[in-house]
């Protein structure tokens, strides 16, 4: 839990917001207050892959949605490795890994990330928040990186982000700001988003408006637009 506030998206963080209000927890800010969350949450994902086993449905997961995985400080550093193990021990999970700092991804990686016929892992989604046009580079050095599934978190959108380039992009996450003093989004600049994702078959989710609480103005396009890019296929006997 925590991480250092790296761009204008960082303002009103909700997982800040959440450690300090509801946890009493002060992990953001200096590199050395990064908190590790207990055995039984990092218990859940193995209880999760069995079922997904089981049923033969996989299962997405948001990893480390109070951090950042690929944070060069004290804590994510010593424990990127037990991350990367969880992962490994469940193929039937989907992982979303989620960064503003994707210069960080390639010297993260395992080791032995391209040493398959994959030529990385198959159940790791590789994804980077942009805000606005401010920090559009980052799509860039995301898609250096190779895996199944690149993702964009236009989130919170509060500019446009037409300079973002959505070539090798499998996945566009689009929403406004929540909570308390939230950032106004214009719809065009969700309605371009959308419009140059189907024009370049990437799969488009729509979130959320700007608004006090989550989930608001889910169909503030005109209907609910949640589309999913596509993963691994484990109904393939050999696949797992």
């Amino acid at each position: 839990m925590g991480c250092q506030r790296v761009s204008q998206g960082c303002i009103h963080c909700y997982a800040e917001t959440l450690t300090q209000n509801r946890m009493g927890l002060d992990v953001f800010g200096a590199k050395d207050l990064r908190r590790k969350t207990g055995k039984s949450v990092w218990r859940r994902p193995v209880q999760w892959n069995r079922v997904a086993q089981y049923e033969r449905d996989p299962r997405r997961v948001f990893c480390a949605s109070l951090a950042d995985v690929f944070e060069d400080a004290p804590g994510p550093n010593e424990w990127r490795a037990d991350v990367w193990q969880v992962i490994h021990d469940c193929p039937w999970l989907d992982f979303q890994l989620l960064t503003k700092r994707p210069e960080n991804i390639a010297r993260m990686l395992p080791d032995d990330w391209d040493r398959n016929p994959w030529g990385f892992w198959p159940n790791v989604w590789l994804g980077t928040s942009i805000e606005d046009n401010r920090v559009a580079d980052r799509a860039g050095v995301l898609v250096d990186n190779p895996a199944i599934v690149h993702f964009i978190s236009y989130e919170p959108a509060i500019g446009p982000a037409d300079r973002i380039d959505l070539g090798h992009i499998e996945w566009m996450i689009v929403g406004g700001e929540s909570g308390p003093g939230f950032r106004p989004m214009r719809v065009e600049w969700a309605q371009d988003m959308r419009e140059r994702c189907d024009l370049e078959g990437v799969a488009f989710f729509f979130k959320q408006g700007a608004a006090p609480r989550t989930e608001m103005h889910i169909d503030l396009l005109g209907e609910i637009v949640r589309d999913y890019p596509v993963a691994w296929d484990r109904t393939i006997p050999e696949a797992v």
